[in-house]
């Protein structure tokens, strides 16, 4: 399957379309507060599991309101049909990009990237699915050859016609000479390399991820914990350039 039969929003050419702020708050106030802070120099926002389930779709439809795209970050992981419906379900709201983990099966992994290439044959645009590697706060199973794990599940993913993968900067550019251009890339646990590691175990920085072929990268406290949140957005864009 080509990267145009596959649904999901067009690859970022701009810096600043290439950076995502996670929202990792508990409430739509201090979320959408931190929104407005940083005005025009974000675009791209992650809505995770507590803020979600904390305040639903209308957060969602407030952050589309304010001009801004979203990034849910759900994992979704269960049996191939209720993962289906719930993209299905998600579709219904302004969501762009949605993860879901490969360690769901590729049954499931192909029932979900069916239900998107439905939505857009149908209704028009679809989530881009994007499944999940390894998440930024565990170790490598194997530590002799830390990424074999990353490189093996993201070729599942692609095999079953999923958009994109979530992985470390570290792993970025085996990824692609592993797999190619055409999946989308997104990185999250991005820190400035004077920055703390925090509760993360592989962190990069915007450069290593974009060097690496990263399509975006994903900054949460860098940003939002930042004595000036619009300064410190800036500095990350300017590295990515």
């Amino acid at each position: 399957m080509t990267e145009a039969q596959i649904p999901g929003p067009d690859r970022p050419r701009a810096a600043r379309e290439r950076l995502i702020v996670a929202l990792d708050f508990q409430d739509a106030d201090a979320a959408l507060a931190m929104v407005d802070r940083l005005g025009e120099e974000v675009t791209w926002y992650k809505v995770g599991m507590e803020l979600f389930y904390a305040e639903g779709g209308q957060l969602l439809h407030a952050l589309r309101g304010r001009g801004k795209r979203v990034f849910l970050d759900l994992k979704l992981h269960d049996i191939p049909n209720t993962m289906a419906m719930a993209v299905r379900s998600l579709s219904r709201l302004p969501v762009e990009l949605c993860t879901l983990h490969i360690p769901a099966g590729s049954e499931a992994l192909r029932a979900c990237a069916a239900e998107v290439r439905r939505i857009a044959e149908t209704r028009g645009p679809a989530i881009g699915l994007l499944g999940v590697t390894r998440l930024t706060s565990l170790s490598p199973p194997d530590v002799s050859d830390p990424w074999r794990d990353v490189v093996s599940l993201a070729g599942q993913a692609m095999a079953c016609g999923i958009y994109g993968w979530i992985a470390p900067a570290a792993a970025a550019p085996l990824l692609r000479g592993a797999h190619g251009p055409c999946p989308a890339l997104v990185c999250p646990g991005i820190r400035l390399p004077e920055g703390a590691k925090q509760d993360q175990v592989t962190v990069g920085t915007p450069e290593e991820a974009v060097r690496g072929g990263a399509d975006w990268i994903v900054v949460g406290r860098p940003v939002t914990r930042a004595e000036d949140p619009s300064a410190a957005a800036r500095e990350i864009v300017r590295r990515l350039v």
